[in-house]
């Protein structure tokens, strides 16, 4: 939001809450500077153009959740104002557990603009007596919550997500030698097994799409226009991921994987053996997008059975050496 804007949406609340008493917008017009000399100030807004500014920013305040009261009949002019009591909040009552809850809950988030917001966040429930214990549950166990973010797509994503702008950026799927330019429509972040995915709808492809965040190479930049596309109810991140990497699976590959390696498909095997010579031999569940999956381990995984995926992880790894 631009800073202008900003300054006179502050002013209109202002005006709204400290008024005693309705105020016309002939009033609120010669009370807030910015409605006298215009949207770029220097030149005095017209009738028309204060209209539709004050319409704008009374929608704005009321979409950040300022309750506008509208008064007909004041000498035949329609009166605004915003109550104090309809725009204070509830005060905030937290017993231990829940205040425990939040302490922990904050610990989360160590990267991005979210763990700043998080730790504000506490220092206002403390600032306001609320008993908010960070170390509510230490010595109780030795794991500690944790969401990395460490790609460094994740920020400008979020970003994009909370405030509706597609986005453009570079992606390399895990059989291409080249990352190709994404312009995507981003609806929601999801963190599955530790990876971060971005869930949109890619522009070109004219279809629903799940984005891996460390994939993306390269600047992710940010358009100005609206999405084309409506925004799901629900959207399956995690659904979608699963039946890449044949979470759904219904038979079983084998592989042989080097000792001290892979332990996301360690803990996904569903028997292991040693093969010897520093090696393992591991069933997995075999499933569409399997392949690509393995193919992240390199060297370090061999598939033995089945002939298909096989000849699919071996194409792939090509792929990628020819780059």
């Amino acid at each position: 939001m631009a800073i202008a804007k900003a300054e006179r949406l502050m002013n209109l609340a202002l005006c709204l809450l400290g008024t005693r008493r309705p105020l016309s917008k002939r009033e609120l017009r010669a009370s807030i500077e910015a409605y006298v000399e215009g949207a770029g100030g220097g030149t005095p807004a017209n009738d028309e153009s204060f209209n539709r500014m004050f319409e704008r920013d009374k929608d704005d305040l009321r979409e950040l959740g300022l309750v506008i009261e509208t008064v007909d009949n004041l000498d035949g002019e329609t009166g605004y104002l915003a109550r104090r009591d309809s725009n204070r909040l509830p005060p905030v009552s937290l017993d231990a557990e829940e205040a425990a809850a939040l302490g922990l809950a904050a610990k989360v988030w160590q990267q991005a603009r979210l763990a700043g917001a998080a730790n504000g966040a506490l220092q206002k429930l403390r600032a306001a007596g609320m008993p908010v214990a960070e170390d509510a549950y230490e010595g109780q166990s030795a794991l500690e919550p944790r969401i990395p973010a460490r790609e460094a797509a994740f920020e400008p994503l979020m970003l994009a997500c909370r405030d509706r702008r597609p986005v453009v950026f570079d992606y390399r799927k895990a059989n291409a030698a080249h990352p190709e330019s994404r312009h995507v429509e981003p609806w929601t972040l999801e963190c599955w097994r530790g990876h971060w995915y971005l869930a949109g709808w890619d522009r070109e492809r004219r279809a629903e799409r799940v984005f891996r965040l460390s994939r993306i190479t390269g600047r992710v930049r940010s358009r100005s226009a609206a999405f084309t596309a409506e925004i799901p109810d629900h959207v399956t991140v995690r659904e979608t991921v699963e039946s890449w990497a044949g979470e759904n699976a219904t038979s079983r590959a084998r592989i042989r994987i080097r000792a001290g390696a892979g332990y996301p498909l360690r803990a996904r095997a569903c028997s292991t053996r040693a093969a010897g010579e520093g090696w393992d031999e591991l069933e997995v569940p075999y499933g569409h997008g399997l392949g690509a999956w393995l193919a992240e381990f390199g060297p370090d995984v061999v598939v033995l059975a089945p002939a298909e995926l096989r000849a699919d992880v071996l194409e792939r790894l090509r792929a990628v050496a020819k780059g």
